[in-house]
């Protein structure tokens, strides 16, 4: 199988590190960062099981940007 490459966001909760996996809208959490991005691994290898890879190839130019909006 092809090792896909997916952008993470990781932050802290009070005790808990959470990340988050963006392209596929799957989180999880550890009480280390280390944890919490294993535990992430876990979750998407299990979330992609018995999908079609194809479907979520990310074109090798693709890099999200992350932005700021101010809601009132």
């Amino acid at each position: 199988m092809a090792k896909l490459t997916y952008h993470v966001l990781v932050w802290k909760e009070e005790k808990w590190y959470v990340a988050r996996c963006l392209e596929l809208e799957v989180a999880s959490q550890g009480k280390t960062k280390k944890e919490a991005l294993a535990n992430l691994r876990e979750a998407v290898d299990l979330y992609l099981e018995d999908e079609d890879l194809e479907r979520f190839l990310l074109p090798k130019m693709v890099k999200p940007q992350i932005s700021q909006i101010r809601v009132s």
